[in-house]
């Protein structure tokens, strides 16, 4: 079928192209032949008048024409699936849909698995697919292959809606015998101490204690660096070392992981915990039924200030309230 002298169908076959940047993949993906696809690739540069893809050894590089055209045929896709194919009255009890959303582990740990097990119990047949946070979060939304994005909101794109879910502030954290924290740490010892660092795929966005020490010109002594935040009270079991972690993740380990735990000596702001959607999912039931569930769990997550003391010049990194063990908080000022 034509649409003012175009076949509907090539914008398929385009925008396959455009995901896979390989002939072969990009016919497996829309499950056409490779000699249809070349018939489809022909028929597209005939309509355009431009060549769309140039080969660079087995890869499909598109031309300037073809990036422009990116972003309306993916849309316009999207749009015919949610507005037409997939309208439909959305049951969460009879569902079987799969959501994919991009977060961090400890975001994982400290929050959706709350989201996981009430679903669990409202839409048993429900299935999620968590996938670690990546650079091109914003290709991932705008292409509509992500449900939903959980990230700080510094690293948050303008071009999606978004909404708050929590605070969550940076914390120093030992092992329960380490030394270096049985006395007041300054600044000049927490450089100098062999450090556990996350060193994750988000290398075009520096996390909030990069910039930091970015900003400032300084180089933390790194000994061990790990994929991700939870791998962190693991090795710093046993040693002197020290490694910087969301307090709500501290709060998670701590009983089960023989802790020490003190404020930085630095200051670093709070940094608040951010979900986000494509735009046009807006209009997608299912999308705005688990979205509600997500800021309704929020809603019930306490404020820092329940969570840990507020500190103070005199009392820093103390707090009272909650059980003590197995965790040893001590104040920056003790001597």
């Amino acid at each position: 079928m034509r649409f003012k002298g175009l076949d509907l169908n090539l914008l398929v076959a385009l925008d396959s192209l455009l995901t896979e940047r390989t002939l072969t993949e990009a016919a497996r993906r829309i499950n056409l032949s490779q000699p249809a696809m070349s018939a489809a690739v022909s028929r597209l540069r005939a309509y355009f008048g431009d060549e769309l893809f140039a080969m660079k050894g087995r890869r499909l590089v598109p031309t300037s024409r073809a990036e422009r055209l990116a972003t309306p045929v993916r849309e316009a896709l999207l749009q015919i699936q949610l507005s037409i194919i997939s309208h439909y009255e959305f049951n969460p009890t009879e569902s079987h849909r799969r959501f994919v959303i991009r977060l961090s582990d400890c975001s994982t740990l400290v929050f959706f698995q709350r989201v996981v097990e009430r679903v669990s119990r409202d839409a048993p047949n429900v299935r999620f697919e968590l996938l670690p946070p990546a650079d091109d979060h914003d290709e991932f939304l705008r292409r509509g292959e992500v449900d939903f994005v959980i990230l700080p909101d510094s690293l948050m794109s303008s071009a999606h809606p978004k909404a708050t879910l929590f605070e969550d502030r940076l914390v120093c954290v030992g092992c329960c015998t380490n030394k270096q924290l049985s006395r007041r740490l300054t600044f000049e010892r927490y450089m100098s101490i062999g450090q556990v660092a996350v060193r994750c795929a988000l290398t075009r966005k520096s996390a909030i204690e990069e910039c930091f020490f970015l900003e400032h010109g300084l180089k933390r002594r790194i000994d061990v660096s790990v994929q991700s935040f939870s791998m962190i009270p693991s090795m710093l079991l046993g040693t002197d070392r020290i490694g910087m972690l969301p307090l709500r993740l501290v709060r998670h380990f701590e009983k089960t992981t023989p802790l020490r735990i003190v404020d930085l000596p630095f200051s670093l702001p709070a940094f608040t915990e951010t979900v986000q959607w494509p735009a046009f999912h807006n209009s997608d039931p299912a999308s705005t039924w688990l979205r509600e569930i997500i800021l309704q769990e929020a809603s019930c997550i306490a404020p820092p200030n329940e969570s840990t003391q507020a500190s103070s010049p005199s009392k820093v990194g103390q707090d009272v309230s909650s059980p003590t063990p197995p965790c040893d908080r001590i104040p920056l000022d003790t001597p």
